[in-house]
């Protein structure tokens, strides 16, 4: 029989440099096995922590009225305690009221770019 795969080391993975207020930030965390391969782990292979907002699964909840400039994360394989990540997060400190384009918006804008090259050739 086979024998499971173990996880040898885990890694931080982020999407963004800095976490939203008012939302929930996902924290990826891979895990690297004994053969090289590398998987997502979720709160059933690492438990989380943070100095201040909650977690809810991989997820860390930062209130809208959050004051801070960062938080201190830390990440523990649950198989093995000795195996962690700890780093800090910045908070995004430009509001989240960006207006994004609507797909006819950008539709509008891919053909008038095409349209204009052909002009140029």
């Amino acid at each position: 029989m086979a024998e499971a795969q173990k996880v040898e080391n885990i890694y931080v993975n982020l999407y963004t440099d800095s976490l939203k207020k008012g939302t929930y930030n996902y924290i990826n965390i891979d895990g690297k096995l004994s053969s090289g391969k590398f998987v997502p782990l979720d709160t059933t292979e690492i438990t989380f922590s943070a100095s201040d907002g909650r977690f809810s699964g991989n997820s860390l909840w930062l209130e809208s009225d959050f004051k801070k400039e960062k938080v201190f994360i830390k990440a523990v394989l649950k198989s093995n305690p000795a195996i962690y990540k700890e780093f800090t997060m910045y908070i995004k400190k430009k509001p989240n009221d960006e207006k994004l384009k609507t797909m006819d918006e950008l539709m509008n804008e891919n053909n008038n770019s095409k349209s204009s090259r052909r002009k140029r050739n």
